[in-house]
């Protein structure tokens, strides 16, 4: 008895639980599977979050239009309907006709993104079995502005590129739906009532960008490439305080509300936002990180650094492992002749460089490049981004160390650069950079809001106003000269890199570039100019180096800063 009593007990707590568990626990799913047995959905497409700058000014919005659906079971003249739509719609009649007498489907979707006056005159017609809900579709008001930035969305309205994939979950929002009342076959019952579920918007996202400097940036870059006519340009404008991004352009651009969805080659190529997800040799702008490299070493008391006043040897080659390092001049009358530190950057001679990457040795030089980000992501909020290539540091030879020092033997993102190079002038802080300020609601609630995040220290703040004090001279006395805008420090750098393929030079084919900051006392503003394969001239002093004097006189006028003064 004793067992029989135990074993009723066992059974009864059993059912208690189970009756628990699918009255309380399993409750809401079932009662999902029951509305979904006898109700037929129309999905209320989520409104996307809006993406702006900095500023407010909208970068991508939503526009209302419609998909038309058809329940073939629910349509009772076929033939009548299927004409009605098509003469509607201008869509062809017998597609219709034949989507609204198959089988396989209760529903079908018979148009997408139908617009308001198709569908006013759709719901005059009050066909039987044919609905309607209203989508939102994405748009770009500023059309081809930032378009590799802030990519763009598929079909249905997903992130597939840029910021509107990496931000996806917080921009989609959440669909609703308008439920109604079936039978068996999916025929709408006679006096039922719809069930709303309303949909959840998504949330804005507020950009680092100033939508203002990016006018002036792209407008620059339109500039340089009708006259030098390159394959490619780029440009990022960033604040070397915090590395907020606030420009960030690639050329060619396309019209992010003309998307060439039909040529893929096209579309992968334009949409590539190749100042951040590709790499080249930077050439000449390399030597502000070797220069901050040796600078740093010697107020560290390294006796391998050479000081700032250091007298470099006149000789215009150097011969390392073999390999001959000439200097773009002759040296003729004179000319590059007992150099400073100051100096070989002004007249950006190779020698120099390879001299104080040799004396610092592999194992020094290479902390250096950690330090600065090199090899390794910056961790900016975008998809695709580039490592860069550093040869391992074991593998490394005299030779390649000594090219290294003069930005050859290393490849280097745009962003990888223009971040080390704010390293080097803003006090030695090396932030992680970022494309998003805030994402919020429209209510003015906050799920995201981004500060600077320092990453790590690089050199002192000693060597920054030294070094940023000597870039400063390559503007006003050096190849950096039409950089330059009267009354205001700037300081930079020039590089002109040979281009490689398949492991050989490329005759005549070079990146021209120019990286510059100002004001030189308290920098702000940091650019980045890069030209691929420009045409005729193509030394980065030529072609780089003014498009970021545009750029920077841009800035000035926009921002109403005042001569020789960092402050608007």
């Amino acid at each position: 008895m004793l067992a029989v009593t135990v074993a009723f007990a066992i059974l009864f707590c059993f059912l208690v639980g189970r009756f628990f568990y699918v009255q309380v626990v399993w409750q809401g799913e079932l009662n999902y599977r029951a509305l979904d047995q006898w109700t037929r959905e129309l999905p209320i497409i989520a409104e996307r979050g809006k993406i702006t700058d900095r500023n407010g000014v909208v970068l991508a919005d939503n526009t209302s239009a419609y998909t038309v659906f058809a329940r073939s079971n629910a349509v009772k003249n076929k033939e009548e309907t299927a004409k009605t739509l098509a003469q509607t719609l201008s869509m062809d009649e017998s597609t219709l006709y034949d989507k609204l007498t198959k089988k396989k489907a209760s529903e079908i979707t018979v148009a997408k993104k139908i617009s308001k006056t198709e569908v006013e005159a759709l719901s005059k017609l009050s066909l039987e079995g044919v609905y309607y809900s209203r989508d939102n579709v994405r748009v770009y008001p500023k059309r081809d502005t930032l378009c590799q930035v802030l990519g763009f969305t598929s079909g249905d309205n997903l992130g597939v590129s840029g910021i509107e994939k990496y931000y996806e979950k917080s921009l989609a929002g959440k669909n609703g739906e308008l439920l109604y009342e079936t039978d068996l076959v999916g025929i709408e019952i006679e006096g039922s009532v719809a069930t709303y579920l309303p949909a959840e918007k998504g949330y804005n996202v507020e950009l680092t960008i100033d939508y203002g400097i990016q006018e002036i940036v792209e407008s620059a870059l339109k500039k340089v490439a009708s006259n030098s006519s390159p394959v490619s340009a780029e440009c990022i404008v960033l604040d070397v305080n915090n590395f907020e991004i606030l420009a960030m352009a690639n050329y060619p651009s396309y019209d992010l509300n003309d998307i060439p969805r039909d040529d893929i080659d096209a579309l992968n190529r334009l949409s590539r936002n190749t100042i951040v997800c590709d790499v080249y040799e930077p050439g000449s702008t390399f030597k502000i990180i070797t220069s901050a490299a040796n600078i740093e070493e010697h107020l560290q008391g390294n006796p391998k650094a050479f000081s700032t006043k250091y007298v470099f040897s006149s000789s215009r080659t150097r011969s390392v492992d073999g390999t001959t390092v000439k200097c773009w001049s002759n040296h003729a009358n004179g000319k590059h002749a007992n150099q400073t530190l100051a100096e070989a950057l002004n007249n950006s001679c190779n020698p120099c460089f390879t001299d104080m990457a040799l004396a610092l040795g592999t194992d020094v030089f290479y902390e250096y490049l950690s330090a600065f980000g090199f090899g390794k992501k910056t961790g900016i909020d975008y998809g695709g981004e580039a490592y860069g290539l550093m040869m391992p540091q074991k593998a490394v030879r005299a030779c390649d160390l000594a090219r290294i020092g003069f930005g050859q033997t290393i490849a280097v993102s745009g962003l990888q650069l223009a971040c080390a190079t704010a390293s080097a002038i803003n006090g030695g802080y090396y932030y992680k950079p970022h494309l998003v300020k805030r994402i919020y609601a429209d209510d003015g609630y906050e799920t995201l809001n981004v500060g600077a995040t320092l990453q790590n220290r690089t050199v002192s703040e000693e060597t920054s106003k030294i070094l940023a004090k000597m870039l400063e001279g390559v503007v006003t006395q050096g190849s950096g000269k039409k950089a330059g805008v009267e009354g205001y420090n700037i300081g930079g750098k020039t590089g002109t890199a040979q281009k490689f393929e398949d492991g050989h030079i490329a005759q005549g084919k070079y990146v021209s570039s120019f990286v510059g900051f100002f004001p030189v006392e308290n920098p702000k503003y940091l650019t980045l100019v890069i030209v691929d394969e420009p045409q005729g001239a193509y030394y980065g002093s030529v072609v780089a180096a003014p498009c970021a004097g545009e750029i920077f006189q841009g800035i000035i006028s926009l921002k109403n800063i005042k001569p020789n003064n960092g402050e608007g």
